[in-house]
């Protein structure tokens, strides 16, 4: 796993680490996933570094994410490039770092991350929806390229109550307009997402590539009135 010292990423981790899975981790710092005694090496998204790769991966999951809100007007290419470089870029020089231990598994299975963004549109989100609109660009592209070896698949939650988005969650208040958003009344919840990344890794998804699957409490395909 890329990433992962917290929200979603730490949520996947306690949990696959609870079903028994032998996990290796990259990221910025050992941080928590060194507390659950997950070996973790060295990594950033925005610099491009030599992996430490086991001989055969059964899976990968990239995490790395940022969330650059602004109007349209102060975004700047920096802002742009930099959610490009962490969102995209990252996941494509590790994916080809690691291919060749991908190629070395008998049913490997990558699960990279978009957002509701790309699918609906949401103010002040032009850079990070253009940044994972390339992702889930890429998850398409290699599910076909890498087929029948390899599944890739992304997911493209809604918001969801973790450290990355705790500008928009830090109050009752914006939690409850925030769930009232939803058709489900409800923001996202990571360990939810976490069970949605397990059961992307598991043999239970074997039929599943190409696939950009969409925990958003309905958001992006219900509408109530």
């Amino acid at each position: 796993m890329i990433g992962g010292n917290s929200g979603i990423g730490l949520a996947t981790a306690r949990l696959l680490k609870g079903q028994g899975m032998s996990l290796v981790a990259a990221a910025r710092s050992p941080g928590p996933l060194a507390e659950l005694g997950i070996p973790v090496h060295p990594f950033d998204a925005r610099h491009r570094v030599t992996l430490e790769l086991p001989p055969v991966l059964d899976g990968l999951v990239y995490f790395p994410g940022s969330i650059t809100l602004k109007p349209f007007r102060r975004l700047t290419e920096e802002d742009f490039l930099n959610d490009f470089r962490i969102n995209c870029l990252g996941a494509v020089a590790v994916l080809q770092a690691a291919l060749p231990a991908l190629k070395a598994a008998p049913m490997p299975s990558v699960v990279l991350f978009s957002t509701i963004a790309v699918k609906q549109g949401l103010s002040f989100h032009a850079s990070i929806a253009a940044a994972k609109g390339a992702v889930e660009g890429l998850t398409v592209s290699l599910a076909a390229e890498l087929a029948p070896k390899i599944r890739v698949n992304a997911i493209a939650p809604s918001l969801t109550d973790t450290p990355l988005a705790g500008n928009l969650l830090n109050s009752d208040v914006k939690k409850d307009t925030a769930a009232k958003r939803h058709p489900l009344n409800q923001v996202g919840d990571a360990e939810d997402v976490a069970q949605l990344v397990a059961f992307l890794l598991s043999d239970a998804s074997k039929f599943f590539t190409g696939q950009i699957l969409r925990p958003d409490g309905g958001l992006s395909s219900v509408r109530i009135f």
